[in-house]
């Protein structure tokens, strides 16, 4: 699953583009980062020991409004990159990942916002008799999302330019096995970058005269995966999601939706079972459903076929207490055509994810 993960996310990113005649400029940057661990949750307080370091390595082909998308923010760059954390500390071991991202830029594009989601191995994860210690990484493999803060200067001796600013990086495999306590890391980096390609390409400017303004559509979803409870060694199970909802576009980036869904979880209904003989106290049987249906509202920011969306929701039915009524979903879409789209997204409670979620949805035409 998380190889499928990994390349629907490579997908995602490059597709989107693979059909463009001309090759734009590109650069490659290098960078070194210093910083710490953030102790977001006690249980891995033992493992914050030593300050983690990583090395960058990215990709970046440049944008500059041959298509609308493009002009709309600002010509970003997109890419690919490769990061390889010392996490400083035995038990964690190192991490190594792959990315795609977007580079953002503003104040006359000295200042850049990077955003990069992918997988990531583990070298060291949990393991019940050689390292009980990492209550981190439950799997080799995890997934992986930074975020870039820098400042930078292109071509600043000839094709060469610098960069520094701050890098936070966070490793998850969204509770596919436990345990998954996770970690983020915030890192101060410096780096040098390169510009290949002749770089004299004037920025487009031209007024975007189409109408994104669309009636409602309805749109059809669904979701699955595997996950575990946080639990240790309670295995892996299924789950499923039927999702309806409704959305409106209101601009060329933007999209609201509003809808209603149903969940099944053979994990769920195993932790119920669970709670009924380990936890008299609760008061639970063991035989509740495990069901739930909830509500939600969204926001889906649209770069071109790929766009990231937002949930939040509420659960109406909820027989059994598991993390909280609240709930929310961070995804990363791509539309195949005008009716089919397929997502990579996290549903969480607060800071503890509870699945990464597979989607296949279906807009109704218009």
């Amino acid at each position: 699953m998380n190889r499928f993960i990994s390349l629907l996310l490579g997908v995602l990113f490059f597709s989107a583009n693979a059909q463009e005649e001309k090759v734009n400029p590109f650069s490659i940057t290098a960078s070194y980062g210093y910083g710490t661990l953030l102790e977001h949750s006690p249980d891995i307080g033992h493992l914050i020991t030593a300050h983690p370091t990583v090395l960058f390595v990215s990709y970046d082909r440049k944008t500059f409004g041959d298509d609308n998308w493009s002009q709309a923010f600002n010509y970003p760059d997109f890419g690919a990159s490769f990061a390889y954390q010392n996490t400083g500390n035995v038990s964690l071991g190192d991490l190594y990942g792959l990315y795609g991202h977007f580079n953002f830029y503003f104040f006359q594009r000295h200042l850049m916002l990077g955003l990069g989601t992918g997988m990531a191995y583990a070298t060291n994860p949990y393991d019940a008799d050689d390292n009980f210690r990492n209550t981190a990484y439950g799997t080799r493999f995890t997934g992986s999302t930074y975020i870039k803060l820098v400042g930078k200067k292109e071509q600043l001796l000839e094709n060469l330019g610098v960069e520094g600013g701050l890098t936070l990086i966070h490793y998850s495999n969204g509770n596919f096995k436990a345990p998954n306590n996770s970690t983020n890391s915030v890192l101060f980096n410096v780096g040098l970058n390169y510009v290949l390609g002749k770089d004299n390409k004037a920025y487009i400017q031209k007024e975007d005269s189409t109408s994104y303004r669309e009636p409602i559509r309805l749109v059809a979803a669904l979701r699955g995966g595997f996950h575990s409870s946080d639990v240790i060694g309670s295995g892996q199970y299924p789950f499923y999601i039927i999702t309806g909802m409704a959305e409106k576009r209101l601009s060329r980036k933007s999209a609201v939706q509003a809808g209603a869904e149903i969940f099944f979880s053979e994990m769920l209904e195993e932790f119920i079972r669970y709670r009924g003989i380990a936890f008299p106290e609760d008061n639970i049987q063991g035989d509740e459903d495990a069901k739930r249906a909830g509500i939600f509202i969204g926001y889906r920011l649209i770069f071109n076929k790929i766009s990231t969306y937002a949930n939040a929701g509420y659960y109406v039915y909820y027989p059994v207490d598991f993390e909280g009524r609240f709930y929310t979903r961070l995804g990363l879409q791509y539309d195949i055509n005008d009716q089919w789209f397929t997502s990579v997204s996290v549903k969480s409670h607060a800071a503890n994810a509870e699945a990464v979620e597979l989607t296949l949805g279906y807009r109704f035409k218009k």
